[in-house]
């Protein structure tokens, strides 16, 4: 049932399926994504009840999204291509960069990787495309623009993991969502994706903020940094490199950590079912302390921010944004060979 139900969201965002973009789906360096979660690891672990979304579906339905807006092949490409430098645990690698509040530290070796693959290369060439015109989603608005505004990539995963990943909508709900977006023009002038009827904004707002707070949660701040630390120590010990990161499926991966001595630490995280927190430092225990990136969504009503035209998702938005990432938050002395 789970891949059909990603087609059959697939089908919500672009009735009008763009069958040129198989080829590219299809070349190596696109298809190691489908080997990551979008979960960035959550999905192998029992503190977290989540169904499995991969890097690759993610990227296919960014890239449906601006087709079904657009129909423009270098948007729908920079859409399809924005994640391709993904590694394995996804934004856990973020945080062992030390970019938890970012998420952004893997971002640069886009055009790298997009140069680096022939068959991909070889696709643009025949299409008269310049790589240059698709390796920065960032500079087409429909795809990417700031927070809070919304965008291909942020309305994709918002759609997919309330769907699919956190299974707290239903495909019918999602498509009357979805059919409702169109392209408007936003305050500063610039186009972006909007809303037609408040009520179904203010939905969009609702689901979203519930997501916001499960992105950055005690329970994903610890498991996501405690991730990073292990994989920061069989870096150090030589057994894995950055590279392989993004090289690696996220299976094999997890293999070298079970081989290693960290095994019994991840496996420790993995069947833990539930983290302790307190405001004050616990000793002599490994421990997270520190925020993450807020992911949170304003979007537009008829040209104008939702939270300016009702007041009711205005404060939604303000009971997300003060969740409290104060916590220590920690399992159980079995994680302390972790501490540095």
């Amino acid at each position: 049932m789970g891949k059909e139900l990603i087609y059959e969201y697939f089908k919500v965002l672009s009735p009008d399926y763009p069958k040129w973009l198989d080829e590219y789906i299809k070349t190596e360096r696109m298809q190691k994504q489908k080997s990551i979660s979008v979960t960035c690891g959550k999905v192998y672990s029992k503190l977290f009840n989540y169904n499995d979304y991969s890097s690759l579906d993610h990227s296919i339905g960014v890239a449906l999204i601006i087709w079904n807006f657009t129909h423009d092949k270098k948007q729908t490409l920079s859409g399809l291509f924005h994640d391709i430098a993904t590694p394995a645990f996804k934004h856990c690698v973020d945080f062992l960069n030390g970019d938890y509040m970012n998420q952004e530290s893997t971002e640069e070796l886009t055009k790298k990787l997009i140069s680096d693959s022939k068959d991909i290369m070889k696709l643009l060439e025949r299409d008269n495309i310049d790589i240059d015109e698709v390796c920065d989603y960032h500079i087409y608005p429909i795809a990417d623009n700031d927070t809070p505004m919304l965008s291909a990539d942020r309305l994709e995963y918002s759609l997919s993991n309330d769907l699919i990943v956190f299974k707290t909508n239903t495909l019918e709900e999602i498509r009357n969502i979805y059919n409702d977006i169109e392209i408007q023009t936003n305050e500063n002038g610039i186009v972006e994706l909007g809303f037609k009827t408040k009520k179904i904004a203010r939905q969009f707002v609702k689901n979203t903020s519930r997501l916001s707070v499960c992105y950055r949660d005690d329970a994903t701040r610890f498991f996501m940094q405690a991730i990073a630390d292990i994989l920061k120590k069989i870096n150090k010990d030589g057994l894995i490199s950055k590279q392989d990161l993004y090289e690696l499926s996220e299976q094999e991966v997890i293999e070298i950590v079970k081989k290693s001595k960290y095994s019994y630490a991840y496996d420790t995280l993995i069947n833990s079912k539930k983290v302790n927190t307190s405001k004050k430092e616990p000793l002599n225990i490994y421990y997270v302390k520190h925020g993450a990136k807020i992911r949170y969504i304003d979007p537009l009503f008829k040209g104008k921010r939702i939270s300016c035209e009702c007041k009711i998702a205005k404060k939604m938005i303000d009971n997300n944004l003060s969740y409290d990432m104060d916590n220590y938050v920690y399992i159980n002395d079995k994680l302390n060979i972790l501490i540095d």
